[in-house]
């Protein structure tokens, strides 16, 4: 009977034990969605246009999957591909790309062996609250620091469009 007792009480402590267990197991992250996604692209199609420039822009999730592409007339078919590279490479390294073409300039080639990299200036990880939420590529400028502004610039757009919307909608 005691033994029973013993089991029965472990039990009722291991199934007591779960659910903070199992919240000890997940974590919350914010990322952008498909609405995000396109105020992010049309600002940086504005900055493209604003400056003369053609390009291509996409726009990925936190972990880099494709959720807007937009190349803008007159850019080259490449532009695309690269855009996207640019800006998975932005939100699965959480960092601009400039960052990686400047260390294999500075020698540290081995960089470019890994196949998840585009070492390409124009990536830029889109942060809100402290946290990469989504990244923006840039491609087909007509330079490659032209395509890290107009990144640079859309990325910017959707904190700053996000910041000054009222929490919690109408009243």
């Amino acid at each position: 009977m005691k033994m029973r007792s013993a089991r029965s009480l472990a039990l009722t402590a291991a199934v007591a034990l779960m659910p903070s267990l199992a919240s000890a197991q997940i974590i919350e992250r914010r990322t952008l969605n498909l609405e995000g996604a396109k105020m992010v692209a049309a600002a940086a199609a504005e900055e493209a246009r604003k400056g003369g420039a053609g390009g291509a822009i996409a726009v990925v999730d936190a972990g880099g999957n494709l959720l807007y592409l937009e190349r803008l007339d007159h850019t080259f078919a490449a532009a695309a591909n690269l855009s996207i590279g640019k800006a998975r490479s932005a939100a699965q390294f959480e960092r601009e790309t400039r960052v990686f073409e400047d260390a294999i300039k500075n020698g540290r080639t081995s960089l470019v062996a890994n196949p998840e990299l585009l070492p390409l200036q124009g990536g830029v990880p889109i942060i809100a609250d402290g946290q990469v939420v989504g990244a923006v590529g840039v491609a087909g400028a007509m330079s490659a620091q032209q395509d890290e502004d107009i990144a640079k610039a859309a990325a910017q757009a959707l904190v700053v469009k996000t910041a000054a919307q009222p929490q919690g909608g109408a009243r």
